[in-house]
C-alpha cells in the first residue's frame, strides 16, 4: 500500500479486538477511502485516501467512538479525565431503576405495569448501545458477542423475564466497561513512554537563550541542559561534561559519562554538569520517537493466537446460535416439554455462548508484555515475536560488539629488558602509533590517555606504515619498530625471535594479537591487544543453558584461534569462525532446518542478513543501531545482554497465560452448557460465568505487567 496520503487518526472507545475489525471493515466501505488499518492496542486508525472525521465516526457509532486527528508532533495524549459518575451514567442510572423495578415486583407482583416499565427502561437505559448495534448486526446477518446478547433480550422479554433479562443487559454494560478499563490500563503503559522526553527545550540562537517547542528546534541548533533536567532532542555534546542517566533508552542502570563528540538521546536524565548539545535528529527521528513508534507499531502486529481467537469468534457466533435454537425447540417438539421452560434454556445457551473471554484472552497479554519489556528496555516488535521466543531451540551470537565489548583494549605490555623504564617507553610506543589509522594503533594511545603519559611531547618524524605488518618511524632522533613478529623476522634478522615465541604463542592462544617492540638492534617490549569480553556475557550465556536453550553458537568473521580463546572463555556450546555476512545467513538458515526456531543476536550491519533470516532478530540497540534497529525483531536498547534471559522468560510466560485464558474461558463455558442436560442453566449463571471469564482472564493477562527481571 502506497503512503498516497495516509491520515492517522487516535480513536477512543475500543472495547474489544472485535469491534476494532468492525470498525475497519465498515471505514473501508466509505465512499472514497481506499483502505483503512485500525491497530487495536495503539487506539489508533490509519486512512488511505478522503474522509471527513463526521463519516469517521459515523462509521463507529455502533461503538460511539470518539475519532480525533493524531497531532504531527510528539505531544503526550492526554486521556480526557472523565469523572466516574459521567462515564458510567447509563450503567448507575439502568442499575437504580433495576432496584426499584424488583421493590415493585416485590410489593405488586411480577406482571404489574409498573414492574414491567421499570425492568424495560432498565434495559434500554443500560443497553441502548448494545441493542442498537445487535439489531442492525441481526438485519446484517453479522455475528459477534452483540449479536448473541440482542437475541437472548428480545427472546426473554418475549417470555416475560423481565428482571432477568435487565440484570443480563446491565452485567454485560458492566463487563465491556471493565474490558475497556483494562486495555486502557495496557494501552498507558506505552503512554508513559511518551511522557519521557520533555516538550520543549532552552535553545541558544544569535546569542539569545529561548525555550522553544520541540517540534520548532531544527537539527543544528544547541541546547542547554541544566543539571537534574531531561534531555529533550537527541545530539552530540559540544561543551560541558556530566553524567547522563539513560535508563529510559537504554535500560542502563548506572549512569554514564558523557563529554564532548558524546552521543545523547532524548528522555535521558542529565545529573551532574551543564550540557550545550547540538541538536542532530528532528523530533520525529529521535531514538524515544522511534521507539514509540516501533511499541505501537508492535501491538499492531497480531499474534498467532489472537488472529485464532478472531476467526474462532466469527464462526463460533452462528454455531452457538443455532445450538441454542436447537435447545429451544426439540425438547418441547420430541418430548412435549414445557415451550417457555425450554425457550429460556436456549437464551441461556446464548449468553454462556458469548466469546468475550476468548476474544479478550490474547491482546490485553500481548499489551501488558510488550509494555513491561519496553519499560525495561527491550524492545518487541510485536505479539508475534513474543510467541516465538518462547519456543526457541538455538540462539546464535555475534561475536565483536555482541559478546565482546567491540573495541579492543590493551591487555599486555611486558618489557624484554628490564633496565628500561615501563612508561617511558610506553610513551613512545604511544607516539609512533598516535600517526597510525589501525584500530589496534588506537587502543594504545587510549591507553596512553588512561594512564596520562606525555606522549605528544615526543617529537616524531618520518613515520612509515608497514601495511598488514606494523610501523616504524623516528622518535626523540632514534628509529622505532611495532609490529607483527614477521616484520621482525624479516627487517631484523639478526634478532632472535625464537627466545619470545612461547610469550607470543601463549598471547596468542587467549586469543589475543600480539605486536613486538624494537629498534634496528634490539627487542624491547611485547604489546598484546584483544576485544575485551562483556562482563556479562558469560553468565547470560549458562542462565539462557539453565533456561534449557542448549544450543547457543558463537558466529565470528575473527580468525578461528581469538574465537575459540573467547568462545570458551564465555561458554558456549558452538563456535564458528572467519565467517563472511553471507556465511552467518547460510549458518542460520540450515541451523533453522535442524532446530526449528532460531534467535540470532547481532550489533552491526554485517549482522543484517543473519538478524532479517533468523525467526527472532535481536540487535544490540546502541552499537550498529539503525540498520540492526530496523531489521531485527526485538532490541537490547542498552546493549546490554542481561536482558535476554529475562525476554526469553517473559515470552514464555506470555505464551502461557494466553494458553492458560484459552483453555479457562473454554472449560467454563462447557462447564455451564452441560448444566443445560438437566435444565438447570439460568441467565444468571450464564451471565456469571461469562462476565467472570471475562474478567479473570483480563486480570490474568495483567499480571505480565508486572514480571520481574
Amino acid at each position: 500500500m502506497g503512503d498516497e496520503h495516509a491520515s492517522v487518526y487516535r480513536v477512543e472507545g475500543f472495547t474489544c479486538a472485535n469491534c476494532a475489525g468492525k470498525f475497519e471493515k465498515n471505514v473501508k466501505g466509505l465512499p472514497g477511502v481506499k483502505d483503512a488499518k485500525v491497530n487495536f492496542g495503539a487506539s489508533k486508525l490509519t486512512v488511505y485516501g478522503e474522509a471527513t472525521i463526521e463519516a469517521l465516526e459515523e462509521a463507529g457509532a455502533f461503538e460511539q467512538l470518539k475519532v480525533t486527528k493524531e497531532p504531527s508532533r510528539r505531544q503526550p495524549f492526554q486521556y480526557t479525565q472523565i469523572p466516574f459518575y459521567k462515564k458510567h451514567r447509563a450503567i448507575l442510572l439502568s442499575f437504580l431503576l433495576l432496584v426499584f423495578g424488583y421493590v415493585f415486583q416485590f410489593k405488586y407482583g411480577e406482571s404489574n405495569i409498573g414492574t414491567v416499565g421499570l425492568f424495560l427502561t432498565a434495559i434500554l437505559v443500560g443497553g441502548f448501545p448494545l441493542l442498537k448495534t445487535g439489531i442492525r448486526n441481526v438485519a446484517q446477518l453479522e455475528f459477534d458477542m452483540k449479536t448473541l446478547m440482542t437475541v437472548a433480550v428480545i427472546g426473554g422479554a418475549i417470555i416475560g423475564e423481565w428482571g432477568e433479562v435487565a440484570v443480563v443487559v446491565i452485567l454485560f454494560a458492566i463487563s465491556e466497561a471493565l474490558e475497556r478499563f483494562s486495555m486502557d490500563r495496557a494501552r498507558k503503559s506505552i503512554q508513559s513512554l511518551m511522557d519521557i522526553a520533555p516538550n520543549e527545550a532552552l535553545i541558544k540562537r544569535n546569542g539569545q537563550e529561548l525555550t522553544v517547542h520541540v517540534g520548532d528546534i531544527v537539527v543544528g541548533d544547541i541546547m542547554i541542559v541544566k543539571p537534574g533536567q531531561k534531555i529533550a532532542m537527541d545530539g552530540i555534546v559540544v561543551r560541558g561534561h556530566s553524567s547522563v542517566n539513560q535508563a529510559a533508552i537504554t535500560g542502563e542502570s548506572v549512569p554514564v559519562e558523557k563529554a564532548v563528540d558524546d552521543e545523547v538521546f532524548a528522555g535521558t536524565l542529565n545529573e551532574e554538569g551543564l550540557l550545550e548539545i547540538e541538536v542532530t535528529k528532528l523530533v520525529e527521528d529521535t531514538t524515544i520517537s522511534k521507539i514509540i513508534h516501533l511499541v505501537e507499531e508492535a501491538q499492531g502486529e497480531r499474534a498467532p493466537a489472537q488472529a485464532f481467537v478472531d476467526k474462532f469468534a466469527k464462526y463460533y457466533t452462528p454455531i452457538i446460535m443455532v445450538v441454542a435454537a436447537l435447545v429451544a425447540i426439540i425438547p418441547p417438539l420430541v418430548t412435549g416439554a414445557n415451550w417457555s421452560t425450554w425457550v429460556y434454556q436456549g437464551l441461556a445457551v446464548l449468553v454462556v455462548g458469548c466469546p468475550c473471554a476468548l476474544v479478550i484472552s490474547t491482546p490485553i497479554s500481548i499489551v501488558s508484555a510488550i509494555g513491561n519489556a519496553a519499560k525495561k528496555g527491550v524492545l518487541v516488535k510485536g505479539g508475534v515475536y513474543l510467541e516465538e521466543m518462547a519456543s526457541l531451540k538455538a540462539i546464535a551470537f555475534d561475536k565483536t560488539g555482541t559478546l565482546t565489548k567491540g573495541a579492543p583494549v590493551v591487555t599486555d605490555f611486558a618489557l624484554l629488558n628490564p633496565q628500561l623504564d615501563q612508561r617511558q617507553l610506553f610513551a613512545i610506543v604511544a607516539a609512533l602509533e598516535n600517526r597510525s589509522q589501525h584500530p589496534l594503533a588506537s587502543a594504545i594511545v587510549a591507553k596512553a590517555e588512561d594512564e596520562q603519559l606525555p606522549y605528544h611531547d615526543y617529537m616524531v618524524e618520518n613515520v612509515t606504515a608497514l601495511t598488514g605488518k606494523g610501523i616504524t618511524g623516528i622518535v626523540n632522533g632514534k628509529t622505532y619498530y611495532v609490529g607483527s613478529p614477521k616484520l621482525f623476522q624479516e627487517r631484523l634478522p639478526t634478532q632472535d625471535i625464537t627466545l619470545f615465541a612461547q610469550n607470543i604463542q601463549s598471547l596468542q592462544q587467549q586469543g589475543k594479537t600480539a605486536m613486538l617492540v624494537g629498534t634496528e638492534t634490539e627487542l624491547l617490549a611485547i604489546v598484546a591487544v584483544a576485544d575485551e569480553v562483556r562482563q556479562s556475557s558469560k553468565e547470560v550465556i549458562r542462565k539462557l543453558h539453565e533456561a534449557g536453550i542448549a544450543k547457543t553458537v558463537m558466529l565470528t568473521g575473527d580468525n578461528k584461534r581469538t574465537a575459540h580463546a573467547i568462545g570458551q572463555a564465555i561458554g558456549v556450546a558452538d563456535i564458528q569462525a572467519e565467517l563472511m555476512p553471507e556465511d552467518k545467513l547460510r549458518f542460520i538458515k540450515q541451523w533453522q532446518k535442524k532446530h526449528g526456531n532460531v534467535a540470532m543476536v547481532g550489533d552491526g550491519v554485517n549482522d543484517a542478513p543473519a538478524l532479517a533470516a533468523a525467526t527472532v532478530g535481536i540487535a544490540m540497540g546502541k552499537a550498529g543501531t539503525d540498520t540492526a534497529l530496523e531489521t531485527a525483531d526485538i532490541a537490547l536498547m542498552g546493549d546490554d545482554l542481561k536482558k535476554l534471559p529475562f525476554t526469553v522468560k517473559l515470552s514464555r510466560k506470555t505464551l502461557n497465560i494466553i494458553k492458560a485464558n484459552i483453555a479457562f474461558a473454554i472449560v467454563i463455558k462447557l462447564a455451564a452448557l452441560l448444566l443445560v442436560v438437566p435444565g438447570w442453566l439460568t441467565l444468571w449463571i450464564a451471565i456469571l460465568s461469562d462476565m467472570g471469564a471475562t474478567l479473570l482472564v483480563a486480570l490474568n493477562s495483567m499480571r505480565l505487567i508486572g514480571v520481574k527481571e
